[in-house]
């Protein structure tokens, strides 16, 4: 395979993963409590990259960079994840879905401030059109979805901002240590920092549920496939490609989404589908043919 496809494929695969997870955890969601699921999560894919790290004998604490790899889990994989969750709990998913999408604008901002990374017209007219595209898939919310901003809507913007920090520290990284290494190390200490949150919701479930095919199967694709893999290849992606350009693919997060809806939940797809998923290709064609 071409190097240069190799960047791409990764952070697809990452995106559409990420695309499906949220088809993938309906069903644990309805009975397991949210930082308790996020615990379930990390801890079964923190044992599962451990056991990676092994068998591809890589040292997974780091021996330099100890800072920047402790935001990565701080900040990247705990802290984003959870404002989400709040974010959720006090908006709506709608909303979510809208605001969480500025994570590669702010992404390429701090690649601008961090990285010294220089953004050109062609890259601002390629995030623009794939972000336009993902608005009308989503749908831009209106003064009739109530209150003009929502305590919530705070918590998603800053998801999406901690998500775009997270993303440009590990381009930083990347350079002296492997993917699996970052994605490992930073999902051991989202597990740790999971835990107090976890213990306040014990009470709260009945862990009988966890008997449910349903319920761990849903468990072991957000542990395996959604963190383990995605996260894994996201990193990797990171690494291989300018962060401009790597953060065009976190809109396909969209399309697949929507599709999976479709066949899965038996959604419908309208013609704002179609036709701001049209954008979000354009825009990553675009910047691939003129930087790639």
């Amino acid at each position: 395979m071409a190097i240069n496809l190799k960047g791409p494929l990764y952070l697809s695969v990452a995106a559409a993963i990420w695309g499906g997870m949220y088809v993938a955890s309906k069903y644990a969601l309805e009975v397991v409590p949210p930082f308790t699921l996020l615990f379930l999560r990390y801890f079964f894919a923190a044992i599962t990259l451990v056991l990676w790290c092994r068998q591809s004998k890589i040292e997974i604490v780091p021996q330099q960079d100890k800072g920047i790899l402790f935001q990565i889990g701080f900040f990247g994989y705990f802290l984003s994840i959870a404002a989400q969750f709040i974010g959720t709990k006090l908006s709506s998913a709608h909303m979510g879905a809208v605001i969480t999408t500025l994570s590669p604008v702010f992404q390429s901002g701090f690649a601008i401030l961090l990285l010294g990374e220089k953004i050109t017209t062609k890259q601002v007219i390629a995030i623009g059109l794939s972000l336009v595209g993902v608005l009308i898939i989503t749908g831009v919310p209106g003064s009739d979805d109530g209150a003009a901003f929502y305590y919530g809507n705070l918590f998603f913007l800053l998801a999406a901002f901690l998500w775009g920090y997270y993303s440009v520290l590990s381009k930083k990284v990347a350079i002296r240590h492997p993917a699996l290494r970052i994605t490992t190390w930073g999902i051991i200490l989202a597990t740790i920092f999971a835990i107090l949150p976890a213990i306040s919701e014990i009470n709260t479930w009945n862990a009988e549920v966890l008997t449910s095919l349903p319920v761990v199967f849903s468990i072991g694709y957000l542990a395996v496939i959604s963190t383990t893999i995605a996260y894994y290849c996201w990193n990797k992606g990171l690494s291989l490609m300018n962060p401009h350009q790597a953060g065009l693919f976190f809109f396909f997060q969209s399309i697949v989404g929507s599709i999976l809806g479709y066949f899965v939940l038996d959604e419908s797809l309208s013609l704002a589908f179609f036709g701001g998923s049209f954008l979000i290709i354009a825009g990553v064609y675009f910047i691939l043919k003129n930087d790639g």
